[in-house]
């Protein structure tokens, strides 16, 4: 690779000593790495197993006297919101340094069946899939009121996680790469991040995917381009070798900025697309009048037909069934709401997808390079902050709340600061993106137009959900 295609600028390579330092730290103790991951395996038992058991809180325990209403702030106040956010600091390092799932995975592999992974598995959209079914599952059980709802939740991922280490690959991690929906999080938004691991001696050629090697995500090292899959384990960094990976900060989206250099793909840009939507329609089905003005409609509908079962209460692990807190959802209920959620990703997705295409044109017709698609691809990827920031306000926001001391408003007017900053980057990312496709400074603002039109579009809908305005 030639150095000018190098994407550490001068003022972060001469900061790189201290890096080495850092570097040296995680090499050193990369050993050590097992005990935590064993420990955050108890963390989650007590998290996910224990409060499911537990008597029913009363009105008056908070997340400081009852264990089940401290663990959901953790999971969702916490957790959630700011493993996503930690990722434009430190990319992909809670799957490699804490996540107990992936570790469990990896355990697995080592006395499993270790089969080669199949071509299915390897699909790109298996993990786009996988958040979607996940998200939509969690909203008709009330995975963020109902403590069972949490243990079906990532329980049940958890024992997915170690079925396909216990009969896929060894010693790696097939999980983490093909179908974990945290990690598809995490990954395609660590290219926002500011940690970047380069091999000491890049091959040219692009990427590769190698179920032998360091890597436990299955990442042929030597080709690395892309942060996406790589997890921070350090197992491929030896700074005393010639070769293998080093440590490097940089500018955080930076990758983004020259995404061309570092494996765009296209699937990850539908996946903002359709991540939005599904934050969006989460929410907009528990604030929005109309949905249940359209429930009770095609209930209606579906009763004349003759469908009295949409009246049953659908099975415990489909749909919240808690009597005892009022809440028992029929077919009805969870046709409806998964309904409604594909609906908005849907159309969210499409109306992202036609404004990101008419900039794409634009923007050749002002001069940028490449295809149509290609163009289409990476101007795409200018959405990401506003679909990370569109899932921390939809599926974390309980990560506000304590906000509420500064006053009522307090909440909304953060959400409505990170949202505008977020915007304000893509704006940002958008403008970069388009000088390198060698679009002129004077005439990137038509291409920018539909692609920032889109992403207000985005913002009106939270508008509606979020701030009650």
């Amino acid at each position: 690779m030639s150095s000018s295609r190098r994407v550490v600028p001068i003022a972060v390579a001469e900061a790189q000593p201290r890096v080495g330092r850092i570097e040296a730290f995680f090499v050193h103790q990369r050993e050590r790495f097992v005990w935590l991951q064993a420990a955050m395996c108890l963390v989650f038992v007590v998290l996910v197993f224990l409060p499911p058991w537990l008597p029913e809180p009363t009105l008056d325990d908070g997340v400081t006297t009852h264990l089940a209403l401290a663990a959901n702030y953790a999971m969702w106040g916490l957790w959630f919101p700011l493993v996503l956010l930690s990722v434009v600091l430190t990319g992909r390092s809670w799957c490699g340094l804490l996540c107990p799932m992936g570790a469990a995975s990896e355990w697995a592999s080592r006395v499993g069946l270790q089969r080669p992974v199949p071509r299915w598995l390897r699909w790109s959209g298996v993990p786009v899939v996988s958040f979607i079914v996940v998200t939509i599952l969690g909203q008709t059980l009330g995975v963020r009121e109902h403590p069972e709802a949490v243990l079906i939740v990532f329980g049940g991922t958890m024992a997915l996680a170690v079925l396909f280490g216990a009969i896929w690959a060894r010693g790696k991690r097939p999980w983490c790469r093909h179908a974990c929906p945290i990690g598809l999080l995490l990954g395609v938004f660590s290219r926002l991040g500011a940690v970047q691991f380069e091999p000491k001696r890049p091959v040219p050629g692009g990427e590769r995917y190698a179920e032998i090697g360091l890597c436990p995500t299955m990442i042929d090292i030597a080709r690395k381009q892309a942060s996406r899959h790589c997890i921070e384990c350090f197992r491929c960094v030896h700074p005393q070798s010639q070769g293998g990976e080093r440590l490097r900060l940089r500018r955080p989206g930076l990758e983004v900025e020259r995404i061309r250099e570092h494996a765009p793909d296209a699937t990850e840009v539908w996946f903002f697309f359709l991540a939005t939507g599904t934050a969006l329609g989460g929410f907009l089905w528990l604030m929005l009048p109309s949905y249940q003005e359209l429930r009770g409609d095609v209930g209606r509908a579906l009763l004349a037909l003759g469908w009295s079962w949409i009246g049953n209460a659908a099975p415990a692990w489909i749909g919240s069934s808690h009597p005892q807190r009022g809440e028992v959802f029929s077919w009805l209920d969870v046709g409806m709401i998964a309904g409604y959620m594909l609906f908005w990703a849907a159309a969210t997705a499409a109306m992202l997808a036609l404004a990101t295409a008419i900039s794409a044109w634009l923007a050749g017709q002002a001069g940028a390079d490449g295809t149509l698609r290609s163009r289409f691809v990476e101007l795409g990827y200018l959405t990401m902050p506003v679909a990370l920031v569109s899932l921390v306000i939809g599926l974390g926001s309980r990560l506000f709340e304590p906000l509420q001391a500064l006053g009522e408003a307090a909440p909304g007017h953060a959400k409505q600061a990170l949202f505008g900053l977020a915007v304000l980057w893509s704006l940002h990312l958008g403008n970069r993106i388009l000088a390198l496709q060698g679009v002129p400074a004077a005439a990137r603002w038509r291409p920018l137009l539909p692609s920032m039109a889109g992403i207000g579009a985005v913002g009106l809908s939270w508008w509606a959900a979020i701030f009650g305005l």
